[in-house]
């Protein structure tokens, strides 16, 4: 679960009509209009069954905040690499993932870049005083003033969106409402800023090789720059769109866990043919470290039994996560690329 696919082949690479992934008009749900949630959840459920991507449009969270945290991406990995270096990323997937370092499979080292912020916890928290897994102080560069409270106020409305995209999640699956709720009250999140130079055209050679998402669900804002593409079941390799104002939303292997595969965790990569920089903003929604997770009973009956055995979200994250590659490493030993 959210491993590289080493072997993995597909269909060469289509150009994808806009209707190809399905976009969600989250409007009148968040607006709570009557009767606005199940033909939402609907839609969301097709998709998750059929391809594991969707757009998601009218979603509250405003233009400003996104483009500001687009123009704190660009200046902070402008920055010489000595200052980003000052607070490289460790085994918590907090800070800076220089260029190269990352590898996913048996492919060339991604020609990326990342800064990864998790949930910001306050010096007493109970968990980072207990020394918890993922529960520790973010890093932040020095003498960038913005940048911090730029990711922040990202954080936090990404945070607020996904929680009120539960619902619709548990409608989907023919579930209560509410069934999610426990279990994200204090969830494992992260923000990635990435950063993607331009690809040379080899076979081998990506800004983010084919992998898929380990954790429940990915939103990710794109530039204006497009790169990202997903492997659909049907067609093979297609070209994701760039839709002004929209974010791109993906199952991970851990909502495929939790349905027994009724939900896609879809493979994806990118590839940046644009001649310029490119720069995404995923966001890596997951549960409590201590959530119980289990495959959902309307996922499970006589021909579809359950596939896998019940375990908590830290015990799936130390068996599935994404590892970097340390200096020793990195030329010669395929590693993964930390992603949530």
């Amino acid at each position: 679960m959210g491993l590289p696919l080493d072997q993995f082949t597909a269909p060469a690479r289509v150009p994808a009509p806009d209707a190809t992934i399905p976009v969600l008009d989250l409007g009148p749900w968040l607006a709570d209009e009557p009767g606005a949630l199940q033909p939402l959840a609907a839609t969301l459920g097709a998709a998750c069954r059929d391809i594991g991507f969707h757009f998601i449009v009218n979603h509250g969270v405003p233009q400003a905040t996104v483009d500001r945290l687009f123009a704190e991406i660009a200046r902070f990995h402008a920055l010489p690499l000595e200052r980003k270096l000052e607070i490289k990323v460790d085994a918590n997937v907090v800070g800076y993932l220089p260029m190269e370092y990352g590898i996913t499979g048996l492919s060339r080292p991604n020609l990326d870049e990342s800064f990864f912020v998790r949930s910001e916890l306050p010096p007493d928290d109970p968990d980072r005083l207990a020394g918890k897994p993922l529960r520790v102080a973010n890093k932040w560069p020095r003498d960038l003033p913005g940048f911090r409270e730029g990711a922040l106020d990202y954080f936090e409305a990404r945070e607020s969106l996904a929680h009120r995209l539960l619902p619709v999640y548990a409608t989907a699956l023919g579930i209560p409402q509410h069934f999610f709720d426990a279990a994200f009250a204090r969830g494992s999140q992260t923000l990635r800023l990435a950063h993607y130079s331009p690809s040379p055209v080899r076979d081998d050679q990506f800004g983010s090789a084919p992998h898929t998402d380990g954790g429940f669900m990915t939103l990710l804002a794109q530039a204006k720059v497009p790169g990202l593409e997903v492997c659909s079941p049907t067609v093979g390799w297609i070209e994701a769109p760039v839709i002004d104002g929209a974010f791109l939303v993906n199952s991970g292997d851990l909502l495929a866990w939790w349905t027994n595969d009724r939900f896609l965790s879809t493979p994806h990569r990118v590839i940046n043919r644009s001649g310029t920089d490119r720069y995404s903003i995923p966001f890596f929604f997951n549960p409590d470290l201590d959530a119980q997770i289990e495959c959902i009973p309307s996922c499970v009956d006589a021909q579809h039994p359950a596939r896998y055995v019940p375990t908590t979200y830290l015990e799936y994250y130390q068996r599935t996560k994404f590892k970097y590659a340390d200096d020793s490493k990195r030329n010669n030993t395929p590693e993964r690329t930390p992603a949530n």
